[in-house]
């Protein structure tokens, strides 16, 4: 039965998004399952803005969620007005780590929308705020009071303040399900340069197996995906960073390989840092289930996630623009699958 209401309902938001823009409704719709990029450094030319950063838009099962806010609060209210997306109507906010090429949005959001919830990692003193234990700290009871942390009685819990004050921040610590269906997944990285980072992603369980949308994914796309993979093995959808725009073609084929073959990933529309090499050879490995993912990019999710073009047609994977864009990005791969140029040429 389950399946049967996602069925009919991406149906309905088929036929819905054919007839107009991909622009968010006067309400939320709980029909309505697809994903915006609001924020990224490639794409076609629009009156979007390229910056580095990542921002996107997800909206499903009537919920409006703001993932990350890319790296300038003006850039993001240019292109969330570009796309229609009034970011004064949303659910929640999930902030994936504290990088400011994702969290430099914060400004403009909370200006249209003060009081939105914030999901953000936890982190000892983090700038999201934070709490710890008042006996955190050894104790010395041989001093003076006047020589003691609040005089020898700390309070229980110590509150630390937020580099937004005021903000309705909600920390997370461990992978949670905040709402039915709708999970956070909380992993830290051990990567040098970025080792104790907490990171959240945003995992959602549809009737296809699991939506993934990633920031950075600095723990690793494949801890990621694996943690993804614990709530439901079938594991549909990725969206966002990989992380993998400096690596080397070894490490590239590594990652390829796990979400390919070990986790069997459906499909995939990477972006941000996943990087230009790591794009060739996903696209290589996942042919048409990978989908480009440049700056106003909308993705109807379901059964076979797709590109909405510009017109609002879900019919085509790509726009014209689009391709010119994807054969720029794809100019080094030797063997760029004809058939997505053809479906889109004819």
């Amino acid at each position: 039965m389950k399946t049967l209401i996602w069925t009919l309902g991406f149906v309905a938001s088929f036929f819905i998004a054919g007839c107009s823009s991909p622009g968010p409704s006067a309400a939320a719709d709980p029909q309505v399952a697809r994903i915006t990029v609001l924020y990224d450094a490639f794409g076609k030319a629009s009156a979007m803005q390229k910056d580095w950063g990542y921002a996107a838009f997800v909206e499903y099962g009537g919920k409006r969620i703001l993932f990350d806010t890319g790296n300038n609060p003006d850039v993001l209210a240019q292109n969330a007005k570009a796309k229609g997306v009034d970011l004064s109507r949303l659910d929640f906010v999930v902030m994936s780590h504290r990088h400011g090429d994702h969290m430099g949005g914060l400004a403009y959001l909370l200006a249209v929308n003060p009081k939105v919830p914030i999901y953000a990692p936890k982190e000892g003193f983090g700038v999201y705020g934070a709490d710890l234990p008042g006996s955190f700290f050894r104790a010395d009871s041989s001093l003076p009071p006047e020589q003691r942390y609040f005089d020898g009685a700390p309070p229980e819990v110590m509150r630390f303040g937020a580099a937004w004050p005021g903000a309705n921040f909600r920390l997370v610590d461990k992978t949670t399900e905040i709402m039915p269906g709708i999970h956070l997944i909380a992993l830290v990285s051990d990567k040098p340069g970025t080792m104790e980072l907490k990171e959240l992603s945003l995992a959602i369980d549809t009737p296809e197996g699991m939506v993934v949308v990633v920031g950075c994914a600095h723990p690793g796309i494949d801890r990621i995906v694996e943690a993804a993979a614990r709530i439901n093995p079938r594991v549909h959808f990725i969206a966002g960073g990989f992380h993998l725009v400096v690596a080397k073609d070894p490490d590239i084929d590594k990652i390829v390989t796990i979400l390919h073959d070990t986790y069997k990933v459906d499909y995939l529309a990477p972006g941000h840092c996943t990087g230009e090499p790591t794009f060739t050879a996903l696209r290589k490995a996942f042919g048409e289930h990978y989908l480009y993912a440049g700056l106003g990019s909308t993705f109807q999710l379901g059964a076979r996630p797709m590109a909405i073009a510009a017109t609002g047609d879900p019919s085509r994977s790509l726009d014209r623009e689009d391709l010119e864009s994807y054969r720029a990005l794809l100019a080094t791969s030797d063997d760029l699958d004809e058939r997505v140029v053809a479906r889109v040429d004819r």
